[in-house]
C-alpha cells in the first residue's frame, strides 16, 4: 500500500473514533510499528492529528471550538443532534458526556425547554450555559486531556448517587453484538457510572460507527433504549438494533 493511501486511512480512522493506538492501525493495515509511528509523526507534523502515547488524537475532537478544525461529518452530526431533542421534555434531568455530536446538540437546544443537565465535559457546560433555562452542573474530577472529559473515582462517585431520566451517550463504536465499546479504560468506567446513573440511556452515533467494536465493553445493546443516527429509521443497516428492542430514531 502506497504511503498517501495508508495515511489517507489512517486520517479516516482518526476522524471516525477521534482516537487510535498504533497497534491497531499497525494489525489493520498489515504494516510493521515504526511505518504507523513515522506516518503519525508525519501527519502530526503537517498539523493534521494531534500525537499522544501509543497513538494519535484528532484535533477537532480535543479542540471543537477551534475554527482552524474541521468536524467529521458534521452534516450528519448535525441532523442527529435535531432528532436527538425530540427526546428532551419539560423538567427531565439528563446526562452527558461529551463529543462533538453531543456539543451539537447543546447548541441546538430551543431557548423554551426547561431542562436539569449534569455533564462530565467542561465544554459541553460552556455550551449549554448559553441557554437561560437550563440548569446545569458540571461533574469534576481529573480532566482527560485526550477527550476533555473528567474522570476517576472522584467522578464515578458523585454520580453514584444520581438516577437522571435520560443518559446521552456517544459512541466511539456500537454494534447489535457487542453493543457500546470504547478504548479508554478510565472514560469507559465513567460511562459504566453515567449509565448506572440513568433510567434511559440513548446512544447518538453516525452510521460509520455501527458495526463496529473496540476492545472495552461499556454496556450491551440491550441495555440500550434510544439508537440516533443521520439515517432514515427504516434503513436496513438498523434493523439488527430494532431486532434488539432498541427504538431507532
Amino acid at each position: 500500500m502506497r504511503k498517501s493511501k495508508r495515511q489517507e486511512l489512517i486520517l479516516r480512522e482518526i476522524d471516525l473514533h477521534n482516537k487510535v493506538f498504533s497497534v491497531e492501525l499497525s494489525e489493520q493495515l498489515n504494516v510493521s510499528d515504526d511505518t504507523i509511528r513515522r506516518d503519525l509523526y508525519e501527519l502530526a507534523q503537517e498539523g493534521k492529528i494531534i500525537k499522544v502515547h501509543g497513538g494519535a488524537i484528532s484535533k477537532s475532537f480535543v479542540a471543537p471550538f477551534s475554527n482552524e478544525n474541521v468536524v467529521y461529518a458534521a452534516e450528519a452530526k448535525r441532523v442527529i443532534a435535531d432528532k436527538a431533542i425530540k427526546l428532551l421534555k419539560n423538567n427531565m434531568v439528563v446526562i452527558t458526556e461529551g463529543g462533538t455530536t453531543m456539543l451539537e446538540l447543546a447548541k441546538m437546544i430551543p431557548s423554551s425547554l426547561k431542562l436539569t443537565i449534569i455533564t462530565i465535559s467542561p465544554q459541553v457546560a460552556i455550551t449549554l450555559a448559553q441557554h437561560e433555562n437550563l440548569n446545569v452542573i458540571g461533574i469534576g474530577g481529573k480532566l482527560e486531556r485526550n477527550a476533555n472529559l473528567f474522570i476517576g473515582a472522584s467522578v464515578v462517585n458523585q454520580l453514584a448517587g444520581l438516577k437522571a431520566d435520560l443518559c446521552i451517550l456517544g459512541a466511539n463504536a456500537f454494534s447489535a453484538e457487542e453493543g457500546l465499546t470504547d478504548l479508554d479504560w478510565e472514560v469507559v468506567q465513567v460511562k459504566k457510572a453515567l449509565i448506572r446513573s440513568s433510567k434511559k440511556i440513548a446512544v447518538i452515533s453516525i452510521s460509520e460507527k455501527l458495526n463496529t467494536a473496540k476492545w472495552l465493553n461499556i454496556c450491551s445493546a440491550s441495555q440500550v433504549d434510544y439508537l440516533i443516527t443521520e439515517l432514515d429509521p427504516a434503513d436496513r443497516l438498523l434493523t439488527q438494533y430494532v431486532d434488539k428492542n432498541i427504538a431507532v430514531i
